[in-house]
């Protein structure tokens, strides 16, 4: 793998208009480590076009601190709830726009394959997640919220997509 400039740093994003977890590594060769994880929670008494401008902001300020350059994005997935769905994709569309207005080329997987990069089964349960990005990158503790191991998740799966060009994400 190689990387120009600061191309070895790669954001995930796990969107949500409560909840939108993010994860920061940096790709050392085979290796990852983690720089930063957490979560950009806007004011639940927010109007949601206010939540969808403090998840934008909340998204630029990591780029502009850490630099990355990548940023993966989880994939929308519709459950029976279309209102649910359509807050969902406004939440991934700000965060796509930041990366974009950025000039930082986005990409995007299911949980399902994020799962099976980290775990090894699509259908791992969340605290399996958690646990085996807390042994990949070599945490003290397990990283929390679910949301920004979900982040970190994502994060992998790039990296290691990236060792394996035929199965490579396309960017969108």
């Amino acid at each position: 793998m190689s990387f120009e400039n600061d191309e070895s740093i790669i954001i995930g994003i796990d969107p949500g208009t409560v909840v939108t977890g993010y994860g920061l590594i940096r790709v050392e060769k085979s290796s990852y480590r983690a720089i930063d994880y957490g979560c950009i929670r806007p004011p639940s008494g927010y109007k949601l076009s206010d939540r969808y401008l403090v998840i934008f902001e909340g998204v630029c300020a990591l780029l502009d601190k850490h630099q990355p350059g990548v940023l993966v994005v989880e994939t929308q997935y519709v459950h029976k709830n279309v209102q649910s769905a359509i807050k969902l994709g406004m939440a991934r569309g700000v965060t796509i726009v930041a990366a974009k207005s950025k000039g930082i080329p986005v990409f995007e997987y299911s949980p399902t394959t994020a799962k099976m990069s980290v775990v090894g089964n699509g259908r791992a349960s969340k605290s399996q997640v958690q646990g085996m990005v807390q042994r990949l990158l070599d945490l003290s503790a397990l990283p929390t919220p679910e949301d920004a191991s979900d982040a970190l998740a994502l994060a992998i799966c790039h990296a290691q997509r990236l060792n394996d060009y035929s199965t490579a994400s396309r960017e969108i």
